[in-house]
């Protein structure tokens, strides 16, 4: 029974992501991303290159053997390609996270098809893939799409160790 599980969990799994390829072609225009104003840049994921991943999130060319994480308050990150169509449908997700965690989360996006060495760094071989990078310890990594409240847990429990029984008792206060 347990192995019916996980095969089946597998499969869902393989349906729900994109396979990375090194030959993908372009088949949209990266430029006609939407554009973010001033007001909701705070809280929109933010896209991010090879150079500004060193920047803010981990300088691997410096620190190759050791997660060092330079934020200032924890991120997921998530490997995309415009082509994916399940990146397509965790995108929404992905700005509702923004929104909900503003202020306590930071949300970047990496196009793995612009971005391959970051794509390489992570072994990224299948998309949509979510770096989910707590303020201390090693980041996970969860590839496939899952739902917003799949997300969310994640986030609350590993990102920033709010335990289950902490949730609950506070929504019943609410």
């Amino acid at each position: 029974m347990t192995r019916l599980i996980l095969f089946i969990f597998a499969g869902l799994l393989m349906m729900t992501s994109c396979q990375q390829s090194g030959n993908v072609e372009e088949t949209t225009d990266h430029a006609a991303r939407p554009a973010v104003n001033e007001q909701t840049a705070d809280i929109k994921p933010e896209f991010l290159t090879a150079k500004t991943f060193r920047e803010k999130v981990w300088d691997y060319q410096a620190e190759p053997a050791q997660w060092v994480y330079k934020g200032e308050i924890p991120c997921i990150i998530d490997f995309y390609a415009d082509w994916c169509k399940p990146c397509r449908m965790v995108a929404p997700i992905m700005d509702d996270l923004a929104d909900i965690y503003s202020g306590r989360v930071k949300v970047y996006k990496i196009d793995t098809d612009k971005e391959r060495e970051l794509a390489t760094v992570f072994q990224i071989t299948s998309i949509p893939a979510i770096l989910f990078s707590p303020m201390e310890g090693k980041p996970a990594l969860q590839p496939g799409a899952l739902s917003k409240e799949n997300y969310i847990s994640i986030i609350d429990e590993f990102v920033l160790g709010i335990s289950n029984d902490t949730l609950h008792t506070s929504k019943k206060g609410s």
